[in-house]
């Protein structure tokens, strides 16, 4: 269960808070001496410009993030249980003057942004040999419901899963989700479709999603995976996925991933016509620091890609802006990245890809085109009292003949500090 509150404690009262309610006294010693707590930071500003003169046409935020989260361990016996919590707090830094609506912070009735927002989430956790049952809040990265974590505070879920791992090389899970806190909000609301279809209907909203999955390792280097997701009422989707790397020299391997999602709609009227097949994969050649690829995306069907509001599209070709995914559009990816630990500078890399799509359909049949150039520097300090302070610039340009044109720049600061 999460907790939010629209006006935050300081942050040591926030942490003390956690601490006491995920560290509260248990006889068994696993449930203490197995604990760990990271305090992360994410200092984050966003430009936006959307290259025209409209009543908004620059977003500009800038944030500061701290997430605790506090993990205990299992008490002994058959059956371990334990808790886990999360406090997380952003504050900001600068906003206001008709430059809101970045996703970094709230947006209130009036316009402004809070100085400050927070939530508090706690897990109740169970272990059976390698199975485990949780409940509260969850953070999912799976193809059928991936939270987004591109901001100040993460999207968050909250329902139950359960996941067991007790056959070798077979991971299998399953569960239910029933309510969502977007990553800039503080109140949790019901699931509700992406309104990637406005011409059919406009944002479904859902009781639930339940989802089961299978991942199996046929070896180190090949992975098959299968997903099935529900959201209650609005649509039902199936993932087929593969990951292959194959080493070709000791410093040279090709690499393959490759995706197809499966979606039509399962019953409730206002969820309108859903009808999408996603086929989509990445081919890469990597040669010591330098690694080369190529994607494809196909979005065939009647409707764009389904998939729940505010959470990132499981997609090759969703990049820093765009997502590609309008109904029949066809995009393709050409991406570098380079690692300079090659060139004896570890920590620092670099990326840069361009991604262009054609035949999307809009306005009820009208095709459309759109492209985006993406560029990200990132370095990671490797010693001394900085060590693992993360800095990471991106760069995006996107343009289209059908959606709005957007300039947008990102500076982060990361910090990751293991606290036990």
């Amino acid at each position: 269960m999460l907790t939010a509150v629209r006006r935050s404690p300081a942050p040591a009262r926030l942490a003390l808070a956690v601490a006491a309610a995920s560290l509260a006294p248990c006889a068994q010693a696993a449930f203490i001496e197995d604990s760990s707590a990271t305090l992360q930071t994410h200092n984050i500003y966003l430009n936006r410009d959307f290259r025209e003169g409209t009543a908004q046409s620059k977003r500009e935020e800038w944030t500061q993030g701290f997430i605790l989260d506090v993990q205990s361990g299992f008490t002994e016996g058959t059956v371990g249980v334990g808790l886990d919590a999360m406090g997380m707090l952003g504050i900001k830094l600068d906003s206001g003057g008709g430059r809101a609506g970045t996703d970094l912070l709230p947006v209130q009735d009036d316009g402004g942004t809070p100085d400050e927002f927070s939530r508090l989430g706690l897990t109740a956790k169970a272990k059976i040999a390698e199975t485990e049952l949780r409940y509260g809040s969850h953070i999912p990265e799976m193809p059928v419901v991936k939270a987004s974590d591109s901001r100040t505070l993460p999207q968050v879920f909250e329902g139950g899963t359960a996941t067991s791992k007790d056959i070798e090389g077979l991971t299998l899970i399953g569960g239910r989700l029933d309510k969502v806190i977007d990553r800039a909000s503080t109140n949790s609301q019901d699931l509700q479709l992406n309104n990637k279809n406005s011409r059919f209907a406009g944002a479904a909203e859902a009781d639930h999603l339940t989802f089961a999955g299978a991942e199996y390792a046929f070896n180190k280097n090949l992975t098959g995976r299968y997903y099935y997701g529900e959201l209650d009422d609005v649509y039902r989707q199936h993932f087929f996925g593969l990951l292959a790397v194959k080493p070709l020299t000791d410093n040279s391997a090709l690499s393959a991933d490759l995706r197809v999602m499966l979606s039509d709609d399962s019953g409730a009227a206002n969820a309108g016509k859903i009808d999408n097949q996603a086929w989509n994969g990445m081919l890469g050649y990597s040669l010591g620091g330098h690694k080369v690829s190529l994607g494809y995306q196909q979005m065939r069907g009647d409707t764009g890609y389904a998939y729940i509001d505010g959470s990132d599209p499981f997609l090759v070709n969703f990049v820093q802006i765009n997502d590609f995914a309008n109904a029949d559009e066809r995009s393709w990816q050409a991406r570098y990245d380079y690692n300079f630990a090659a060139m004896g500078i570890p920590g620092l890399t670099f990326l840069t890809r361009y991604v262009s799509g054609d035949n999307a359909e809009y306005n009820g049949g009208s095709n459309g085109s759109e492209w985006e150039r993406d560029i990200e520097l990132k370095y990671v300090v490797q010693s001394g009292p900085l060590k693992n302070v993360a800095v990471r610039m991106r760069n995006a340009m996107f343009r289209s003949d059908f959606a709005r044109d957007a300039d947008e720049n990102r500076l982060i600061v990361s910090y990751s500090l293991p606290i036990w």
